[in-house]
This record gives C-alpha cells, sequence and structure tokens, in this order.
C-alpha cells in the first residue's frame, strides 16, 4: 500500500528541529577539537574513549550495506532493536488516539512499548499452529491504527509465518508494516530487506544479539526507505551507539567467514537437540523452528521447568503464553549444554 508518511508522522513532529551535536556541524576526522566539551587528555581506560562517536554510524553503515544487498540511507542502528521499536512509537503514534496491531503470541516488548507510550493496543491472535490471520487483521485496524508488528521467525514459537500473508498485509494495512527478523539468520528464507523499494511502509528489524554472537554490545538494526530512516534519526538520541562498539562491530563485520560458521554450528545443534528430545516419550510436541530455540510441550511444564532449575539448567516456561500451554522454550546450546539438558530431563521425568 502506498503511505504517506508525513499523514502517519505525529503533527509536532514536522516541525521538530532535532539537536545539532558538534559532530553534526563538523565531519572531518582531522584537526584541533574544542568544539564539544570533551576531556583533550585521554580516559582512564587503557584504550582511549575521550572523543564522542559518530552520531550516525556511517563507516560501520557502509559495511553492513554491503552485507544486507541495500544502501546505507536505508539502515538505523539503534541500542538493540528495541530503540528502533520505541522511536517508532514516538514517531507516529499520538498518545491516547492511535492504535497498534500486535499478534499474539509475540515478542514481548511491542506491547510494553504501546504501554511506556500510551498506545492502545489491538491483539490479532496468530492461529494454533502461529499463523497470520490477515483478514481478521484487516478488520481490526481502522484509521488510527499507525503500526502492525509481525515477528517471522517468531517468538516464542520459532516457525516462520507465509510470506504471502505478509505481502498481503503490506499491500492492504493503513500504517507501516514492521517485521521483525531477530532470528531470519536460521530460516531458509531471504530477508525481506530484498523488497523495500517496493513497499514504502515496510521496515525490516534485524540484530547482531543472535547469529553475531555479540548481544552484549545492544546493537539492532531497521532496514526501511531513506524517508522513514530519516525521521528516526531526527527523534533518536544524538549518541545512541557508543563508539566501542562501532569500533567493535566494525572489525568484526571483516570476518564474515566467523558468522557463517557459527550459523552452521547452531543449525546443526538444533538438529541434534531435536533428534534427542524426539526420543524421549514424555516429550509430547515440538514445535517447527527457524529460530535458535525450540518451543516443546511436556506433560507438566511447571514441574518440568522448576526441576531443570534445581539440576541448574535454565529454559524458559513459556505455558501461561497463549496457544503455547505446557510450553517449555530451549536455546540451542553446545553439545555439551544440550547434553546436560537430556540428562536433567530424564532426571526430572524420573523424579
Amino acid at each position: 500500500m502506498k503511505v504517506d508518511l508525513a499523514t502517519l508522522l505525529r503533527p509536532h513532529l514536522l516541525k521538530l528541529k532535532p539537536y545539532t551535536s558538534a559532530r553534526d556541524e563538523y565531519s572531518g576526522s582531522e584537526g584541533v577539537f574544542l568544539d564539544a566539551n570533551e576531556n583533550p587528555f585521554g580516559s582512564i581506560t587503557v584504550a582511549d574513549h575521550n572523543r564522542y562517536p559518530d552520531p550516525y554510524q556511517s563507516a560501520l553503515k557502509v559495511e553492513i550495506a554491503k552485507i544486507k544487498g541495500c544502501e546505507p540511507a536505508q539502515i538505523f542502528l539503534g541500542n538493540g532493536s528495541d530503540e528502533a521499536i520505541d522511536l517508532l512509537f514516538r514517531a507516529f503514534c499520538n498518545p491516547g488516539k492511535d492504535n497498534v496491531i500486535l499478534l499474539p503470541p509475540t515478542y514481548g516488548m511491542y506491547g510494553v512499548s504501546a504501554s511506556i507510550n500510551q498506545v492502545e493496543i489491538r491483539n490479532v491472535a496468530l492461529t494454533p499452529d502461529f499463523q497470520l490471520q490477515p483478514e481478521k487483521i484487516l478488520a481490526t485496524a481502522d484509521a488510527q491504527s499507525k503500526i502492525l508488528f509481525i515477528c517471522s521467525p517468531n517468538n516464542p514459537s520459532g516457525n516462520k509465518v507465509k510470506r504471502e500473508d505478509i505481502y498481503f498485509l503490506l499491500d492492504h494495512f493503513p500504517g507501516i508494516v514492521v517485521v521483525d527478523e531477530a532470528y531470519i539468520d536460521f530460516s531458509s528464507e531471504p530477508s525481506l530487506i530484498q523488497v523495500l523499494e517496493q513497499y514504502p511502509n515496510l521496515l525490516v528489524m534485524q540484530t547482531f544479539s543472535k547469529a553475531w554472537g555479540l548481544a552484549s554490545l545492544r546493537l539492532g538494526m531497521a532496514f526501511a526507505s531513506p524517508e522513514l530512516i530519516g525521521i528516526l534519526n531526527q527523534i533518536k538520541p544524538p549518541y545512541n551507539i557508543s563508539g566501542l562498539t562501532q569500533d567493535t562491530v566494525l572489525a568484526g563485520l571483516k570476518n564474515k567467514a566467523k558468522v557463517k560458521e557459527l550459523i552452521e554450528k547452531i543449525l546443526e545443534e538444533r538438529t541434534y537437540l531435536r533428534q534427542e528430545l524426539e526420543k524421549l516419550p514424555y516429550i509430547l510436541h515440538i514445535h517447527p523452528s527457524d529460530a535458535n530455540f525450540l518451543l516443546i510441550q511436556v506433560p507438566d511444564a511447571n514441574r518440568f521447568y522448576e526441576g531443570l532449575i534445581q539440576e541448574k539448567v535454565i529454559v524458559r516456561n513459556r505455558s501461561t503464553v497463549l496457544h503455547c500451554e505446557g510450553c517449555l522454550r530451549i536455546t540451542v546450546g553446545t553439545r555439551e549444554e544440550t547434553n546436560a539438558l537430556l540428562q536433567a530431563l530424564e532426571k526430572v521425568n524420573r523424579a
């Protein structure tokens, strides 16, 4: 659907003059820098971190664009994907007036951000096999529906959403369609980044926390039209990504063979975990997964969860979540960690 971002944007932001940092006014790398009230004598750490970082992470975006097959102007980098989620609410949702569409069971921060920003949540449940209900979604939406959040592969179920349903909603939903691809690296399906040019109402989120193994650095990615990315850049804090994070990830991106190796290991261990769980007669169901975790159903989720904790094996109890009754979510670990889980499950089952 052709969407006019200016009409979706909160009206007062059309006149917003964003904060101008010292690095906005002068972006050169050479000179005597006396403009930002930095400490000229260095840092208390071995390496110096006394200078403010690039507020737009330009060098990092150039390298990410090469990997993702897009333009640097189509990339927003945030303090985890949660920053992009929150900024979308701030940019497009008028508190007490607008609404967003969520599709439970799904990632919890969409709802938390909606509540923080005083935005109505309209839930349209996934089907019992965790697929979208496109017609119900459109029937639930109205002129005040600003954002639709789709998580694919989905968390906590792990499955990928039917691509034709996403395209249908991109063609018909009246607001912005956010597709959260945090787990896309573990899926056989390509990213929707490749269709950004066709859908100006599409924003794709990805992360460095999963396949890239950089969860501690808190670096999330959002991909959209330059116009939409420009709006997020206007309202974000000036230095939202530290220089240490930028430099660390920039160096890491040179080692693309390593991330391929990490993904292959996780997929191999996911297969092993599934095969071993299938041998256990008390595992009632193992849901399909295109993520780095499995959702499994057991006879008494609370008993198994507490029993595993006693064995110092920590999983997530999802049994109170819609369509996840009796279910535990298990992250794919190393072979040693998986074997420890399997031994603990057997012990809890016998107890």
